[in-house]
């Protein structure tokens, strides 16, 4: 099977993102995740909240770089806040999905770190299967990037220029970086999407 590449995917990410970083697509997509993470960072005095808005949060942020990559749909900020439609669900999302890394990561952190990889899949899951619980999203996701997980670490190490670059900035440029890695994330799972063939 043949998956796209690194650099395909990025092509596709700049593309979807209007490929000019100050264009408003591409500044939408900074805000819902600047947007995104001030909330989640305002809950994690206590970590459990923290957890629990992150499902919230990131079931929302998963969509919204998902219609950008199918339907280029303008962004929309107050679609983040989309994993309200299901709350109960998407708030034991976030709690499970982090808590479990947590533990992994407390056992070693190479697991923690593995395991991450495993589990990144489960909100864009949530958004295409709204039907699935908490363990279904996890699950699938552990399943589909069985096999896989080298492929989006070395995605995430394809940025590590940008990201240098962007820090040159006191760190400000990293924002357009973390938009432009979300939205390669999101073709990477469409990928998967088309051409995986979950293994148990």
């Amino acid at each position: 099977m043949n998956y796209a590449s690194n650099s395909e995917l990025r092509a596709r990410a700049r593309e979807q993102l209007g490929g000019n970083i100050f264009g408003k697509t591409w500044l939408m997509a900074l805000l819902v995740l600047l947007i995104g993470s001030a909330i989640v960072g305002l809950g994690s005095t206590f970590v459990v909240v923290g957890f629990l808005l992150h499902g919230l949060i990131m079931v929302g942020v998963a969509g919204i770089f998902l219609s950008l990559k199918r339907r280029g749909s303008e962004i929309e900020l107050g679609d983040m806040f989309n994993g309200t439609k299901q709350l109960t669900d998407n708030l034991l999302l976030g709690l499970m999905y982090n808590l479990f890394i947590m533990l992994w990561t407390m056992l070693f952190v190479i697991p923690g770190i593995i395991k991450s990889y495993a589990y990144r899949m489960a909100y864009y899951i949530k958004n295409d299967h709204p039907e699935y619980n908490w363990q279904q999203c996890i699950d699938e996701s552990r399943k589909m990037m069985n096999g896989h997980k080298w492929r989006l670490f070395t995605l995430d190490f394809s940025f590590i220029g940008w990201m240098l670059l962007g820090s040159l900035c006191f760190g400000v440029g990293t924002l357009w970086v973390n938009a432009y890695m979300k939205a390669a994330e999101a073709n990477f799972y469409m990928d998967m999407v088309e051409k995986t063939v979950i293994k148990e």
